[in-house]
């Protein structure tokens, strides 16, 4: 349960963290859309988000690494029963020991809708700004 938009973007960080793709994908409308901005770039439905949220997650644990997220220059409007949240969020590859091993910042804009007083995404959009001379990605 979410009660604020706060409490699901606090999921979202801790869910990252620790691995947790349930807990990550409880955020979620069973009818979410998804523009990404890797591989696949668009995702409808929680089947298929959750398809390639379980092989991130996963992939993150065969490697040994945890993922922190850190959400920063967060904004975020509620408008009764919907509400958005655009924010840039930094994930870094930790070793066991806590040591960094690569990091990357995406921007994020999240569509939220409550149903049963509990606020869900129903729609995520992620980006990066790219070079206009190659198109090539520019990570921050």
């Amino acid at each position: 349960m979410f009660a604020t938009v706060q409490d699901l973007v606090a999921n979202y960080t801790e869910a990252v963290y620790e691995g947790d793709a349930e807990k990550f994908l409880s955020a979620y409308a069973p009818d979410v859309h998804i523009f990404d901005c890797f591989e696949q770039w668009e995702y409808t439905g929680i089947e298929a988000w959750r398809a390639f949220v379980t092989e991130w997650f996963s992939g993150m644990e065969q490697e040994g690494a945890k993922l922190r997220a850190e959400v920063e220059s967060q904004g975020a409007k509620e408008y009764g029963d919907s509400a958005h949240v655009h924010c840039i969020i930094s994930f870094a590859a930790l070793d066991q020991s806590g040591k960094q091993l690569r990091k990357t910042k995406n921007r994020f804009t999240f569509v939220l809708e409550k149903v049963d007083d509990s606020w869900r995404i129903v729609h995520e959009h992620s980006s990066v700004p790219v070079h206009m001379e190659d198109g090539r990605a520019i990570f921050g």
